[in-house]
């Protein structure tokens, strides 16, 4: 992929794509069950799919019909948009805006919020246990439950929900960088790791190997992904960003350019953006979108 365009239409193909497997899983729509029309505003408000769409890039990438990632790529965007619901209210960020539009918490109710994002994780690995309806894209037994264990692993103790404690732990205290980056690995990067690892998965890929060189790159574009959110938290517009910018500081919580200041935060993502791009070095040009991907991560604006 050569062009802004191409990945904007990649993107948009993605998005498309996952939105409506995420509609088929999602309880339908009533009026009578906030719960219920929760879920669908925390999932269907919009947002950038980055993760489902690193899902269907690397099935791409390994040669798999993108199809068979439906079920893979709509169980990490509902256990990132439950992550969103749950970091937004007032007991964690206290956030009040969310992909431009008033966070969970606030257009419905606190317990709402709560309980929406413990059914979207809860649906999540109800799709991934769920054997696709299309014998095409059929994966077997042992195949799901690699699924199920990878997001499990990445959303609890060793991933998200730990990530987001130390963050919460450390406000107002003083740490280092690596310190920053291990909390963010966690918080941020295990999501995006386990992303391509389910792409790979929903390829039947099992070449110790390859996997390795996948997990080097979603290492290393989960860290970018941070510090480009930290860049934007000094330099978007809260307009664009569908976020208050500032949010950060106001908390006094680290950050890269806190640490490093704006230009070192912003060689340190072009670092680890060359970084990624050598880890699929040996894939040929189906991985075109991964490294595409990689580049949007530290150029992205919002």
């Amino acid at each position: 992929m050569s062009t802004e365009l191409e990945l904007k239409q990649y993107f948009e193909t993605c998005v498309d794509r996952v939105d409506t497997v995420i509609d088929y899983f999602l309880p339908p729509a009533s009026t009578e069950s906030r719960l219920q029309e929760g879920m669908r505003y925390a999932t269907l408000n919009g947002g950038k799919r980055f993760r489902p769409v690193l899902v269907y890039a690397t099935a791409e990438a390994l040669g798999a019909d993108p199809l068979k990632a439906n079920h893979a790529a709509c169980a990490v965007e509902l256990v990132h948009s439950y992550s969103l619901v749950h970091d937004d209210l007032p007991a964690m960020d206290d956030d009040e805006l969310r992909r431009g539009k008033p966070t969970c918490h606030v257009a419905f109710d606190e317990a709402t919020a709560i309980l929406v994002g413990d059914a979207l994780q809860s649906l999540a690995y109800e799709v991934l246990a769920t054997e696709s309806s299309n014998p095409a894209h059929h994966l077997d037994a042992v195949c799901r439950l690699n699924m199920i264990t990878t997001l499990a692993e990445a959303s609890g103790t060793m991933g998200m929900a730990a990530g987001q404690a130390i963050d919460l732990a450390s406000e107002g205290l003083s740490i280092d960088l690596q310190q920053l980056q291990n909390l963010h690995s966690m918080k941020t990067g295990k999501l995006i790791r386990a992303s391509v690892r389910l792409g790979a998965l929903s390829a039947g890929c099992k070449d110790p190997s390859l996997l390795l060189q996948l997990d080097d790159f979603a290492t290393n574009i989960g860290i970018a992904f941070q510090v480009q959110d930290d860049i934007l938290d000094v330099t978007g517009d809260t307009k664009i960003i569908g976020k208050k910018s500032g949010a950060d500081a106001a908390l006094n919580k680290a950050t890269y350019p806190s640490l490093l200041g704006l230009q070192g935060a912003q060689e340190k993502a072009s670092e680890l953006h060359q970084k990624a791009l050598m880890a699929l070095e040996s894939l040929d040009h189906k991985a075109a979108p991964l490294r595409s991907l990689s580049n949007y991560v530290v150029t992205r604006t919002y």
